[in-house]
This record gives C-alpha cells, structure tokens and sequence, in this order.
C-alpha cells in the first residue's frame, strides 16, 4: 500500500464515521492510500479552507467530504480547490438523509461537486467513484477495476444460479 494519501476523507463530525466506513473500505480493497479528518464547514470553516486549499500541494488528487444535515462541507471544499470533489450525503435522525442529500446536490454553477446516494450503496460508491477518477491516469489500477467488473459478473451468475436451483 502506498504511504501517501491519495484520496482525502473528511466529514462532519466523528459520529459519521460508523454510517461512511465503507468509503475506506472500497479503497483499502484497491490499495489506495487515504486520510481521515473530521471538519465542519460551520464550526471549524478556517481549518475547511486550509485543507482544501493546500490538498493538491500534500498529494491528494481526489476529496470525499462526508455530512449530514446542512451538508455544506463539500461545497466549501470544493470551492477551496480544483481537485474533484465527491459529496457524500449523511442519513439523517431527522429527514433520513433527504436533507443532507438535497444540501449536496444543489450546488451552485461553476462549483461542481459530484453526489452520491444516501445511505446503502452511497459510501461504497464514494470510494470506487474515487479509484476510478485515479484510475484515468493509473494504469494499474485501470486492470484492478476490470477484474473487479469482471467479479462482480461472477458473482451475480453464482447468485442467480443459486436462485434458480432454489425455483426447481
């Protein structure tokens, strides 16, 4: 595994960690190197800025902001750099993540964050939508995520042969 992150994770607050997990999962599975920092774009925006800003210089080349509720914290990422930036909406206790959701994809022009799914899929998502950002200018990793494609064939074949035997 690479000593130097490539994909930075940030989210909101610690208690997202246990709901967003799954993102450095997805890249530990591809040996892709991260870091982790908990930030709030309204309770620490001076520390926001500061990462974002100096990222790229650090070796990061693809951000994750994880948040839930007002969900800014991608926004003020990526208005901070030119780095692509994935906003990962947090599920909610109130609004069950339709907050956080509508917080991250309403972005103004010229400010493009990408937005994944609430929930379920949406952290998984987040990590392997970030090894294939990398992987438009990393060849290995290009390879790693054609056998991935080609598993997951596999496996749904396996999954429906099962299915099949369970029907007759």
């Amino acid at each position: 595994m690479s000593t130097s992150a490539k994909v930075g994770i940030v989210m909101g607050s610690d208690s997202d960690w246990p709901k967003i997990n799954a993102v450095k999962a997805a890249l530990d599975e591809f040996d892709v190197a991260c870091e982790v920092h908990v930030m709030s774009a309204h309770r620490t925006p001076g520390i926001v800025t500061e990462y974002a800003s100096t990222a790229r210089e650090r070796g990061l080349e693809v951000i994750i902001a994880a948040a839930g509720g007002a969900a800014h914290l991608a926004g003020v990422v990526a208005a901070h750099t030119t780095l692509p930036v994935i906003g990962l909406p947090v599920p909610t206790p109130d609004l069950g993540g339709l907050d956080s959701l509508l917080s991250t994809v309403q972005m103004p022009g010229d400010v493009p964050v990408a937005s994944m799914a609430v929930g379920m899929g949406g952290p998984r998502n987040a990590g392997l939508f970030a090894v294939q950002i990398l992987a438009t200018a990393d060849v290995d990793l290009r390879e790693k995520l054609a056998a991935f494609k080609e598993n997951l064939v596999g496996k749904i074949k396996a999954k429906d042969a099962a299915l099949q035997e369970k029907l007759t």
